[in-house]
């Protein structure tokens, strides 16, 4: 399943994929995959995610029923 939540979180606040990979330390590939829902991260990836962005983990990865 993509994740347009983090797409969108990423969006906001102006990074390119390339920008929050440089912040959480992967490749650009990695949010790429992770965005596009070919990637599951671990969840100290995620957390790094959140920070950067200023979300929760609920906010950007948690799948509403």
């Amino acid at each position: 399943m993509k994740n347009l939540k983090l797409k969108s979180a990423r969006a906001a606040l102006d990074l390119s994929q390339q920008d929050l990979a440089d912040r959480v330390g992967v490749s650009r590939q990695t949010i790429n995959a992770i965005e596009k829902g070919d990637y599951n991260p671990t969840i100290n990836l995620c957390i790094a995610i959140c920070k950067v962005l200023g979300k929760t983990l609920d906010e950007l990865f948690w799948e509403q029923e």
